[in-house]
């Protein structure tokens, strides 16, 4: 992807969209929120020289400022040993103590303004106009009404056509004009309203047209990205509409123009015609200053403090890799770092149970259709191009429904009737719902995504039906392979327990739109209880196992997988299909249930230590009832904190991390390297966690460290413009990023990745990929490797392995786990975990 803009062939308009689309926030509607790199248009640029590149063109604060990194330092965050290695690292032993002095004591000057929008500054500067003001809210409000999924009673007159198309018709059989000057409406009616044709009229220097572009669409990025992210995905709208960047900076340019003929008459210039200084190219070349490399020292430092105590602890941590010989039960988790302290807790109340982890749509990857459902909903990564639709069928549920929510209460009678006979009552269970919350039609529910007791049409049989080119369900082939992959791809392909509990995730919230955001990644932001049910279906069926066996895969026949959804906001969990169970299985999942719930009831104990309205001291089965009330609360703007704290992804086998208190900072990838020589296996786990894992890593990294502009600030003054994204007020920009609320806690630190294999077998699985070996090479994620038989550490740097050696020699134990959570609500550091 080209990275400047080459001023001397002339102006492209072609090329500049394509820039303006690489630069712009890649944010899909709330639908389909996926967690993604935020600067990923930087991302081909080492992190140092990407993130400084952001915040020199777009103004953008890719780090923690300089007093925060210092008082990080002052509160023992950041240590000293680590600061001066990394200081040693760069500069050399000789110059530690002068650039200790700059980090710790130099005042830097602030950096200048950053260069996007200083030529379209000029229309205050020469006409004493504020464009923004001016023009901002009519375009959002004709956006937000073209695109409106539902939210509006009176629908965009026009919408079967592209946008253009449908101001065209609107302004010709309307009596009342969007513009307010006549000549804007004939450029709309009467020509090709070519891009540079009215950029002629606006700017007159063809030099300065893609600069001013890039000022234009900048100044509403949100805007501007969504629009061309449904330009590239248009079925990210389940109601879909045509429009493109191309069509918005066309109507843009009509309303500029518009604006300046009702403002100042046709009596005005080209803004190129007029300016006397030239602004300074925007893809100029960059200095790196002094000021921007400590900060980067800073960040390395405050990283490695980190690192070196987890690194510390797989070294010293007393690994028991026997395994366990005989197993009451498994589960299989989603990677996702919430189920981190879940597996602990199984983990420690049943020592005869083992516990995987695996990306969360099992590796069958389908568009869902609930049974009654209009539209098809992927089920898998959102880069996945599925071929396969699983259809709900046989389902007694119904959707609730809420009186005051439907159509007839928007219009003027019916509205007038609800308010005078149900309004009352509404205010009345409002009130109580302050002090006693509970689920209703209006909260989203991982529950409600697919009815417990409906069937699945999983099984394609020998004439698969097509639907939309799409075949419904899977062939006993198809099935055989991603059983196959998964298991490999996990260890799991011997000793097996009677049991295997398949655990997806999902979460519950009222009044929230970001609820995707909360449920599985790995599912598209949908719950992975499909996918759940799905796996297991076909890792039980007899013709799957046969064939699994010949291939030397033996699942002994007492072995029984189960679906199951955990809810990650209520830490409740629901089981799929157990009452087919036979007797002797069914009798031991109603053991593990009880193992089950004591392990939620305290995994929603530790996490209350977040939550400053539940006392963590209480009883776990209290404290659990709270943090019920509190997921359904319309009030609460936090129903959980989701990825918040994220710091580690750690591929290798269980025990590796099984002795580690992580915090629930960690995604945990289940992986065995004795299986896997080659790393075949690792390097499409690589794949998928590196953009999965980083994604998310990095959204939250850039929302925590620049609220403003890559995060969507508080949630407080959101409005939902649309059902597909939010704004401040009514005729705010759109926010990307993540809110203030689930990134408060969050230390802005880059993802470690850490693989348990040879070093040489991590640099080969890494580079066969491009776009995976870019997060590495670039240093957007540090990777370590550990070598499974020595337990040596090897850091991978400017394109190798190298020893590393920790700093950190000793760590402390974890004696009282009860009484660390009920004193500390901080970031609490790395323990080991005492045995008993």
């Amino acid at each position: 992807m080209s990275q400047s803009i080459d001023l001397s062939r002339g102006f492209d308009v072609q090329h500049v969209l394509h820039e303006l689309k690489h630069y712009l926030p890649a944010q899909a509607p709330l639908m389909d929120f996926v967690h993604h790199n935020t600067l990923h248009a930087f991302q081909n640029l080492d992190f140092s020289a990407g993130t400084q590149k952001a915040a020199t063109i777009f103004g953008y604060k890719v780090t923690l400022s300089m007093q925060e990194f210092r008082d990080l330092y002052a509160a023992e965050r950041i240590n000293p040993q680590v600061l001066d290695r990394v200081i040693t690292e760069r500069k050399g032993v000789g110059h530690v103590k002068e650039w200790l002095e700059k980090a710790l004591y130099h005042n830097y000057r602030k950096e200048t303004s950053p260069r996007i929008g200083t030529l379209r500054s000029h229309w205050k500067t020469l006409y004493n106009l504020d464009m923004d003001s001016l023009m901002h809210p009519l375009l959002f409000r004709i956006l937000c009404s073209f695109l409106d999924q539902g939210i509006s009673m009176w629908h965009f007159p026009v919408n079967e056509k592209g946008f253009l198309s449908a101001l065209r018709r609107l302004e010709k059989h309307s009596d009342i004009s969007i513009f307010r000057r006549k000549r804007a409406r004939d450029l709309l009616l009467n020509t090709k309203c070519e891009i540079s044709d009215l950029l002629g009229l606006l700017i007159g220097d063809e030099s300065l047209y893609e600069h001013y572009l890039f000022d234009q669409q900048f100044a509403h990025q949100g805007w501007s990205g969504m629009v061309a992210t449904i330009e590239e995905h248009p079925h990210t709208l389940l109601d879909t509409r045509r429009i493109s960047l191309h069509d918005l900076i066309v109507f843009e340019l009509l309303l500029e123009i518009d604006t300046l003929d009702f403002a100042l008459g046709r009596d005005w210039a080209p803004m190129g015609k007029k300016i006397k200084v030239q602004p300074q190219p925007l893809f100029d070349k960059i200095d790196y200053s002094e000021r921007s490399e400590v900060l980067s020292i800073w960040q390395e430092a405050f990283e490695w403090t980190y690192y070196d105590q987890v690194l510390a602890g797989i070294q010293l941590e007393k690994a028991d890799t026997r395994g366990i010989p005989s197993k009451n039960f498994q589960a299989v988790f989603c990677i996702d770092d919430r189920e981190c302290s879940l597996r602990r807790y199984l983990e420690s109340f049943d020592p005869e149970c083992e516990t995987f982890g695996t990306p969360g749509f099992f590796g069958v990857e389908f568009y869902f259709q609930p049974q009654g459902g209009k539209f098809f909903t992927k089920s898998c990564p959102a880069p996945m191009h599925p071929k396969y639709l699983i259809r709900e069928e046989e389902s007694s549920s119904r959707l609730e429904l809420d009186v005051h929510l439907l159509k007839q209460s928007h219009s003027s009678v019916g509205g007038w009737l609800i308010s005078q006979t149900l309004g009352f009552w509404a205010a009345v269970r409002l009130f109580f719902n302050i002090f006693r919350p509970s689920m209703g039609p209006a909260t989203a529910s991982s529950l409600k995504h697919m009815d417990k007791f409906s069937k699945l049409s999983i099984e394609c049989g020998e004439h698969p039906e097509k639907v939309q080119d799409l075949q419904v369900g899977y062939s006993i082939e198809e099935m055989v392979t991603r059983v196959e992959t998964v298991l490999h791809s996990i260890g799991l392909v011997k000793d097996f327990a009677p049991l295997v509990y398949i655990v997806g995730h999902g979460a519950s919230s009222v009044n929230n739109p970001y609820y995707a955001a909360y449920d599985c990644g790995a599912c598209s932001g949908r719950a992975g209880s499909v996918n759940a049910r799905v796996f297991s279906y076909m890792a039980n069926h007899p013709e799957v196992r046969e064939r699994l066996a010949a291939k030397g895969l033996k699942i002994p026949a007492e072995t029984q997988f189960v679906g199951a959804l955990h809810d990650t906001t209520r830490d409740e969990i629901v089981f799929y299909d157990e009452f087919s169970l036979p007797a002797p299985n069914f009798e031991l999942h109603t053991k593990n249930e009880v193992i089950f719930e004591k392990a939620l009831d305290y995994n929603a104990k530790e996490r209350s230590r977040r939550f400053y309205a539940v006392d963590t001291r209480q009883s776990a089965l209290k404290v659990h009832e709270k943090v019920l009330r509190r997921s359904v609360s319309l009030f609460e703007p936090r129903p959980e904190l989701n990825h918040a704290t994220n710091a580690l992804c750690i591929i290798g086998r269980r025990y590796l991390s099984k002795g580690l208190f992580l915090d629930r900072r960690s995604f945990l990838n289940s992986y065995d390297y004795a299986l896997d020589p080659d790393g075949i296996y690792l390097s499409t786990i690589l794949n998928a966690a590196a953009p999965v894992c980083g994604g998310i890593n990095m959204e939250y990294f850039f929302s925590r460290v620049d609220e403003q502009k890559l995060g969507a600030g508080s949630k407080l003054p959101h409005n939902v413009m649309g059902l597909f994204g939010v704004a401040n007020g009514i005729d705010g920009d759109l926010r990307p990023g993540l809110p203030t609320q689930m990134t408060e806690v969050h230390d802005p630190l880059r993802l470690l990745m850490i693989v348990e294999h040879d070093p040489g077998v991590v640099s080969k699985s890494i580079q066969r990929s491009a776009a995976t070996y870019e997060w590495f090479i670039n240093n957007w994620i540090n990777l370590v490797a550990v070598h499974p038989e020595t337990q040596e550490l090897y850091r991978f740097k400017s394109g190798h392995f190298e020893p590393y050696h920790t700093l950190q020699k000793d760590l402390p134990l974890l004696q009282d786990l009860k009484s660390t959570i009920e004193s500390n609500t901080e970031n609490l550091p790395v323990y080991l975990i005492a045995e008993g």
